[in-house]
């Protein structure tokens, strides 16, 4: 095959699979790190630079004659673990094993096309974390029940936003005000002895901890670009979750102090 032929397929393959990995949630530097580690195995070297919402790259040989760049979006995506860590495992096996791009291309297929869980068994187990996450806080078994059940409303009705494709910020405000109206019946009914941990822990489900942990060690790790992006992005979060809070207590006319 010809090297531009060559570098051109590698480096398309390699921008889809960087943005699959920054779609489910994977560090930035681990991105660089596991798509440089794929150009290796085919002889060429690679520069990155990464956005919150594209991905540009240069693929080039060692003496810098032949060179090809691509730039991509990348594409609205859950956090998914699974992918995440199948993903890093093809990028050594094609490290180690030296497999074709054909082969490595379809297995990359396999598993980005991959069904994800039901998102019935999502929905019940994020309730019953939360409803855990009550206790923990020393919620009662009143309030762990309310919690259930509110987080059960609140995570559907982000399920059901999400796949309108509403803007996410609006589906946190939303899901935060069912979440918290929902987890607010102990005060308004007298329901178990710790109502205010039914109602601080009804909207713990939403808070982005992964894009706060990713961007704290995007920082460090000197991607001050991507980190401080993604810190803003998760601050938005939580600042639409504070949003969603002060509906209900302002409709319901909770006063916590």
């Amino acid at each position: 095959m010809d090297i531009h032929q060559e570098l051109k397929e590698l480096s398309k393959f390699l921008s889809d699979y960087s943005t699959s990995l920054m779609a489910v949630g994977v560090q930035t530097s681990r991105i660089v790190r596991n798509t440089s580690r794929i150009a290796e195995s085919y002889g060429f070297y690679l520069d990155m630079t990464i956005f919150q919402k594209t991905i540009i790259m240069t693929l080039r040989d060692s003496d810098n004659s032949h060179s090809y760049s691509t730039v991509n979006k990348i594409k609205p995506q859950g956090l998914n673990f699974a992918i995440n860590s199948k993903l890093s495992t093809l990028s050594w096996e094609a490290y180690d094993e030296h497999i074709p791009l054909e082969e490595l291309k379809a297995r990359y297929n396999e598993i980005v096309s991959k069904p994800r869980e039901s998102k019935w068994l999502v929905l019940f187990l994020v309730a019953c974390a939360n409803a855990a996450f009550c206790r923990l806080f020393q919620g009662d078994l009143a309030s762990m029940g309310i919690v259930f059940v509110a987080t059960l409303g609140g995570f559907f009705v982000r399920q059901y936003l999400m796949e309108r494709h509403w803007n996410h910020l609006a589906i946190f405000i939303i899901s935060s005000f069912v979440a918290s109206l929902i987890g607010s019946t102990g005060y308004l009914f007298h329901w178990g002895n710790t109502p205010d941990m039914a109602l601080g822990t009804s909207v713990l489900y939403l808070i982005p901890g992964v894009p706060l942990i990713n961007s704290i060690m995007d920082i460090i790790d000197g991607h001050v670009l991507a980190g401080t992006s993604r810190l803003i992005n998760a601050c938005l979060l939580i600042i639409c979750i504070a949003m969603g809070l002060s509906i209900t207590l302002l409709i319901t006319g909770i006063s916590t102090l």
